[in-house]
């Protein structure tokens, strides 16, 4: 069994949010596979269904990001996901935009979300970084900038790399996450 979990803070008004990337991919990937409806519960929004025939949850935290990792915990513990079987999907205001990274374990890199889940889950789990562009770029604080809206242009590349996400989470699911990022890699060269 796998736990995908995307990302973002609850509420209409973050809806579109740079910080919300991850709720997006969650939202895309739910309407490409046989999801059930989503319930609450663990503190967040969870569906169950497959990918390619494995067994998946997909989790949007409704704690507000910095405690997204209680929800996680939950989920994690309730059905017994170890952490390598744990896909998070995530801004990240380091990668310039729509650029994609994928990787096993390593720092939170100062996102207060991935920190909380490092503290109920440890760190080897896997994480999927969605590039939202850096405040410096727009002249602004980190808090503002990543609780700001994207632009047209931005959502427009921004939607191709949650469709790319989307249809391609099966093989990092079947094949793992070195597997992911070459693929990874090969579209972001495109």
């Amino acid at each position: 069994m796998f736990l995908v979990v995307g990302l973002g803070n609850p509420g209409e008004e973050y809806a579109k949010t740079r910080h919300n990337i991850g709720f997006m991919a969650a939202d895309e990937i739910y309407s490409r596979y046989n999801f059930s409806p989503y319930r609450a519960k663990f503190e967040g929004l969870i569906a169950e269904g497959n990918i390619d025939g494995i067994k998946t949850l997909l989790l949007k935290p409704q704690t507000f990001m910095n405690l997204s990792g209680n929800s996680v915990g939950k989920v994690a513990a309730f059905y017994k996901i170890p952490p390598e079987n744990i896909i998070v999907i995530h801004d990240d205001k380091d990668l310039a935009l729509g650029k994609l990274k994928a990787k096993i374990g390593g720092s939170a890199g100062g996102h207060n979300g991935l920190k909380n889940i490092d503290s109920q889950i440890g760190q080897n789990y896997n994480r999927i970084r969605i590039g939202v562009g850096s405040p410096q770029e727009h002249h602004t604080d980190t808090v503002n900038f990543v609780l700001s809206r994207f632009s047209k242009a931005e959502m427009t590349l921004l939607q191709e790399r949650i469709d790319f996400i989307a249809s391609t989470i099966n093989e990092l699911i079947k094949k793992g996450i070195t597997h992911y990022s070459n693929i990874i890699g090969m579209h972001n060269s495109k």
